[in-house]
């Protein structure tokens, strides 16, 4: 696909979603959309210019993006909008029909379009599925894409175990991060990037990792839950004591 593809497919992706959220009137349910727009993206990049090699990692963005997708629906289908998009319709107000328009989903195509890069134009080289870069990138996408998923699923579990409702979950991955699917995220889209660097994509475009490293860690993931997990009376203790983002030794609370 060429810069104009891309852009059109994107753009006419989130206007789908933006208006089954006006349907809905729940704008939470782009959330669904992230992973699932990755994979849509892959998947034509593959179908059409794509290489034997490239199926590599049209295969590690699928798998991670049906999941993620998959996860979020189950989570939030049927449920109150979340809290971050609330805070946007109630303090928008009358603009926010336009804004939201813009600044979430068009915005969101404009991220996707940055994180794509990396692995969209490793699809297209034709490489040796398993040279030594190939193999460290795949085993650090699988690292990160265990992390994730264990640490969703550790957070399920906590929320839904009755005799820890209004209790910050504190135990398994969670003990060394204060959130561990974030991280995990970050560290799986470094492992997409090697696998495409090693498949022939240029190392520039390492700006496709960092952006989503930098989104979850300083944008849309980690300070927004920072903020709303400042409700529990536990949280100060386990700010003091455990790593904001990557999986570390507990420090002693002093």
């Amino acid at each position: 696909m060429n810069i104009t593809t891309i852009v059109f497919v994107l753009f006419v992706y989130f206007t789908a979603w933006y208006i089954v959220a006006q349907i809905m009137k729940n704008a939470g349910i782009i959330d669904i959309g992230w992973g699932a727009g990755f994979v849509l993206l892959a998947l034509i990049q593959q179908m059409f210019t794509g290489s034997t090699s490239g199926w590599v990692l049209t295969v590690m963005v699928l798998v991670w993006g049906v999941r993620l997708s998959w996860h979020i629906g189950k989570r939030n289908l049927g449920k109150p909008e979340d809290f971050r998009y609330a805070n946007f319709r109630k303090e928008w107000g009358s603009t926010y029909l336009v804004r939201s328009f813009f600044q979430l989903f068009m915005f969101q195509g404009l991220l996707m379009g940055i994180i794509s890069v990396a692995h969209l134009m490793g699809q297209t080289q034709e490489g040796l599925i398993l040279t030594p870069l190939a193999i460290v990138g795949i085993l650090v996408y699988l690292l990160g894409f265990s992390i994730e998923a264990i640490g969703d699923a550790q957070l399920k579990a906590h929320v839904n175990n009755s005799k820890s409702k209004g209790t910050l979950i504190r135990t398994g991955l969670w003990k060394y991060s204060r959130h561990p699917n974030y991280f995990g995220e970050a560290v799986l889209w470094w492992g997409i990037y090697l696998v495409a660097v090693a498949y022939g994509a240029p190392w520039w475009t390492f700006f496709s990792p960092l952006t989503i490293t930098l989104l979850v860690r300083y944008v849309s993931g980690v300070p927004m839950l920072e903020k709303r997990m400042e409700k529990y009376p536990d949280f100060v203790s386990y700010r003091k004591s455990t790593s904001i983002f990557i999986l570390w030794f507990n420090k002693k609370e002093g």
